[in-house]
């Protein structure tokens, strides 16, 4: 590509969102398509028939959206407390402080930027139980490195114009196939007393071994719901763990005998049975038979495991599907190496023109794209880093103690620790060390539909089992391999759709042309790797201003603060009043080289959390983090004193959208409470409460979308603080956290 190509080219791809001139470069049967309504027959996820999915490779989203507007990104002032007063973004690699870094196009080549580590050992060293402290030290270069919407102005403007969800995390600390296999079968084999964490038999080989356990295509399979995978053999980068499934090994084995070759017709002395076994030692599957319909009668499963897209993977097979009105229920998409987005063999440019492909060939069709929900994640983070901790279960201390509780039982929590056994003959594996399987980091994940456009974020907690769980509240087809743990703290993504009253709005989307993306990349590879910056010209990350509109979300949350002066011990009260289950990251402040607590509530319920002060003098200092910008921050001393007694907690008006701070005087003389806005507003309150009594502040929160920060002090208390910070979820959609916009 020439250098007036390449420069139009960049050019079209940051064409401002909105503007005629982005609308204009829209080729036009998607500008035509994304102005047809969505069909709204029973105004329910009923009108949804049909579900795309498409899982791109190996991008965490910090990496790629930390500095877009309106999402929980570089802008985030709530995040996990580090050692030394660090920010969670200046990270250790063991000898300098390493913070996130531009991977900037236009110095070096950031569009085929290197991978890094990503399998369950060093996955689960940076992500240290949840202290996170030093990430680029059991990380390689660059995992510290994010892009801007200059190397991505295609999945701006996609994220832009329909929903983005940001804090939809990987299932597992891991790399590709165990995450895949929660992607498509609801587990990575512990709800069924085994477990897979790294990857081994992500091909056809070995055929006589390989998992047994039933995927969720088995399911629809059963109950009459249509499905397809489309993916090209062997160029699927091994990105289908369905191939090392016994029941889908069997099914190619069955198609790819003597009597179906064509082609080795001659070869009449090798047996039936020795055949397929050496068919099948070909590793990438390259001599798959393409998928025919006539299989469906035969070997049904064939359709999950066979070359069904066998242009290259270009996707002819799934525009004529489209096309021709044979698009099944449910999809499932594999890109060939090249456009799957992962880092190296493929580049951002690569996968936003397949991305746009997919979208092209559904909005095509008018009456297929105005039934269809076309939902695109990413596997796992590939090691780049995200600050947001996950929501996985609790891990345990070295004496084998719980750090964290559950109000779901051992049983239900069974399924979420690696304590299981590798399924027989792997080599592969490692052996059990009992750590949280996941959720693991936060990943990349667009819902594209009639019923999402218009520019959204959805900040409910989802992973890979959303997705199931999603086509389960359409179809009706259960998924038993999917935790009990998964399903109280997973969201099922319906909240990231309105099928009542879908937007109307027609986002535009800057065109992507396949030559002049292979060409981009191309030119980037004649450039240098972008090097990590000295430690002197380091400096944070900044997050672009601006809100986004936002979706309302289930959570009701609250923390209380029991202090026990007799026992020198506090405890908190987790209360979760909401819809949804939810997890509550607690970080002691005093010793932060401690495993943080987590403690995982279900709707509906409360637990317990407690800590002993003795070593620290009767001190406190712990930092709550919850989902959404969810924060409380406890900080005081015991006090024996009777005289002075205070506590604060705080409730919510959900009609009105307010928040109301209860102010208890427990002591025997008079104290003075002080209360400030650390955002939002500018406000203060100064409240004298009588001994034994107490008195509520109401503070109305429309006025700035009903989110609070407020911290409140006591005067002649010590160190006595309690903040409040989050919000209030009314039942409405509102807006991203204004407090990014202002920079607080």
């Amino acid at each position: 590509m020439n250098s007036t190509s390449r420069r139009n080219f960049l050019k079209s791809l940051g064409a401002t969102t909105g503007s005629a001139v982005a609308m204009s470069m829209l080729p036009p049967t998607i500008r035509e398509a994304l102005a047809i309504p969505a069909h709204d027959a029973t105004r329910s996820i009923q009108d949804v028939e049909h579900v795309v999915i498409l899982m791109q490779e190996n991008r965490s989203f910090d990496h790629y959206f930390g500095t877009m507007a309106g999402v929980r990104g570089f802008g985030d002032r709530l995040t996990i407390p580090l050692p030394n007063e660090r920010s969670v973004f200046e990270q250790s690699n063991g000898e300098r402080v390493v913070m996130p870094y531009h991977l900037d196009q236009r110095t070096g080549n950031a569009q085929r930027v290197s991978g890094t580590h990503h399998d369950w050992g060093d996955a689960q060293a940076a992500w240290d139980h949840g202290r996170m402290t030093e990430w680029p030290r059991h990380k390689t270069n660059p995992s510290m490195g994010y892009y801007k919407q200059r190397e991505l102005p295609f999945q701006f403007a996609l994220a832009n114009a329909f929903t983005i969800c940001d804090a939809y995390h990987c299932s597992l600390h891991g790399g590709t196939n165990t995450n895949r296999m929660y992607h498509w079968t609801g587990t990575n084999g512990a709800s069924n007393g085994i477990a897979v964490v790294t990857n081994e038999w992500d091909t056809f080989w070995p055929p006589w071994f390989g998992y047994t356990w039933t995927t969720y295509p088995e399911r629809l399979q059963e109950a009459g719901v249509s499905w397809k995978v489309y993916q090209n053999l062997p160029n699927n980068f091994t990105n289908n763990p369905l191939h090392g499934f016994t029941a889908y090994r069997s099914a190619h084995l069955a198609v790819n005998s003597i009597n179906s070759v064509d082609s080795i017709d001659s070869i009449d002395s090798i047996d039936d049975v020795i055949l397929p076994l050496l068919w099948a030692l070909n590793p990438v599957g390259l001599n798959s038979r393409p998928w025919e319909e006539a299989h469906e009668q035969t070997e049904p499963l064939y359709k999950g495991c066979s070359n069904t897209m066998p242009d290259g993977g270009y996707l002819e097979a799934f525009r004529a599907d489209v096309a021709a009105g044979k698009l099944p229920q449910v999809s499932w998409i594999v890109a060939p190496m090249a456009y799957s987005e992962h880092p190296d063999p493929s580049s951002p440019v690569q996968g936003a023109w397949y991305i746009q492909e997919v979208l092209a060939a559904l909005v095509a069709q008018p009456e297929v794209w105005n039934r269809t929900a076309l939902i695109i994640n990413f596997d796992e983070n590939d090691g780049f880093f995200d600050h947001m901790p996950p929501p996985s279960v609790y891990s345990h201390h070295p004496d084998g103690s719980p750090a964290g509780g559950s109000t779901l039982d051992a049983s239900e929590l069974a399924a979420e620790w690696f304590t299981h056994p590798s399924p027989p003959f792997t080599s592969g594996q490692p052996v059990s060390d009992g750590r949280p399987y996941g959720p693991g980091l936060r990943v990349p994940c667009y819902v594209v539909s009639p019923w999402s456009r218009g520019g959204w974020v959805c900040s409910q907690v989802f992973d890979h089992t959303s997705v199931l769980q999603f086509l389960e509240r359409r179809f009706g087809v259960k998924e038993p391999n999917i935790s009990s743990y998964r399903r109280a703290i997973c969201g099922d993504l319906t909240s990231a759709f309105n099928f009542a009253n879908p937007n109307a709005d027609v986002p535009p989307l800057p065109a992507c042309i396949r030559t002049e993306a292979d060409g981009l990349r191309q030119a980037q590879e004649q450039l240098p790797q972008v090097s990590v910056p000295e430690e002197s010209e380091q400096q944070l990350p900044h997050q672009k201003a601006g809100l986004r509109r936002s979706r309302a979300l289930p959570y009701e949350l609250h923390v209380d603060t029991i202090v026990k002066p007799a026992e020198s011990a506090i405890e908190l009260l987790f209360r979760n009043t909401g819809t949804a289950g939810a997890v509550f990251h607690v970080y002691d402040r005093l010793h932060l080289d401690r495993i943080p607590h987590r403690y995982s509530v279900e709707a509906g319920n409360e637990l317990y959390g407690s800590w002993t002060l003795a070593e620290d003098a009767g001190a406190y200092d712990l930092w709550v983090l919850g989902p959404n910008g969810f924060h409380r921050h406890i900080v005081g001393t015991v006090i024996t004193d009777v005289a002075i007694q205070p506590e604060v907690t705080a409730t919510y008006d959900t009609r009105q959208g307010q928040l109301k701070l209860h102010l208890f005087n427990m002591g025997t003389e008079p104290c003075t409470f002080l209360a400030k806005a650390n955002a939002y507003e500018a406000w203060t309150a100064r409240e004298t409460v009588s001994a034994g009594e107490q008195i509520t502040i109401q503070r109305p929160l429309k006025q700035h979308a009903n989110w609070y920060d407020i911290t409140v002090a006591v005067e002649d208390a010590g160190l006595f603080t309690r903040r409040f910070a989050g919000r209030v979820e009314t039942g409405l959609d509102g807006v991203s956290d204004p407090a990014f916009v202002l920079g607080v």
